[in-house]
């Protein structure tokens, strides 16, 4: 062995000097580690802080490819609920999921949500201090959605319309919408002209409460994701 290289590892050496002197792909072993350290988390800063506000009231606030890290969840966010706009997996202290486009997980107040594989979902925080969420005239349930989550103050379902199909009449009251696909409506809300509208994929909307008749006069199938905020659920007065 030359000597160069056997005095690089002597035992009496320091250990930094042993990782200072070795090289790995051209780098010593140390810049090399300190390199990989400085990845992994300017890679878990993007995860958690990268993104963008897309919504945000008195009700929700609504990110993209953005979520609270645990310290600030518990401080700032009751109940979340994580819209899946791509393949994902979501990461908390109660295990991993994996996510399809539109599917949904929704992170409890006391739940610690530690990182998303990907970017490609929203982020909906349902605020802890809010007033109570608008109510309509009259309670119709809709007909032709499915349920995926019911709590004490929300609850989460995905509607689907096939083309030529009309959805009876029925009410909602305040709720975020993210819709999938892009579909044509023919609406007829109660108190208003009829309307034309042309669903946008993957824009939360954030809707008043409404009583309304929809049929889906276009050739693709209408599917959402809508997160309902129930009437006399408030936490109190607003910060």
């Amino acid at each position: 062995m030359p000597l160069e290289t056997r005095n690089r590892f002597q035992p009496h050496m320091p250990l930094e000097e042993t990782l200072i002197g070795s090289e790995w792909f051209g780098c010593s072993i140390l810049q090399s580690l300190r390199f990989l350290i400085t990845l992994c988390l300017v890679t878990y800063a993007l995860r958690a802080g990268a993104g963008e506000v897309v919504l945000d009231n008195d009700y929700v606030r609504v990110s993209r490819d953005k979520f609270y890290g645990p310290a600030d969840a518990r401080a700032q966010c009751g109940h979340r609920v994580i819209v899946a706009t791509t393949d994902i997996r979501v990461d908390s202290d109660k295990g991993v999921k994996a996510l399809r486009r539109g599917d949904v997980s929704v992170i409890d107040e006391n739940e610690s949500l530690v990182g998303i594989s990907e970017s490609g979902y929203f982020e909906v925080v349902i605020k802890r201090q809010r007033p109570p969420a608008g109510r309509p005239k009259e309670t119709i349930p809709a007909e032709k959605k499915a349920l995926r989550f019911e709590g004490e103050c929300f609850f989460v379902f995905e509607e689907r319309l096939e083309p030529g199909h009309t959805r009876a009449r029925h009410s909602h009251s305040h709720r975020v919408v993210i819709q999938l696909n892009r579909a044509r409506m023919q609406q007829w809300p109660e108190g208003s002209s009829e309307v034309f509208v042309d669903t946008v994929p993957d824009k939360p909307l954030f809707n008043p409460p409404v009583i309304h008749t929809v049929k889906n006069v276009g050739d693709v199938p209408l599917r959402g994701v809508i997160i309902v905020i129930k009437p006399d659920c408030g936490q109190g007065p607003l910060l």
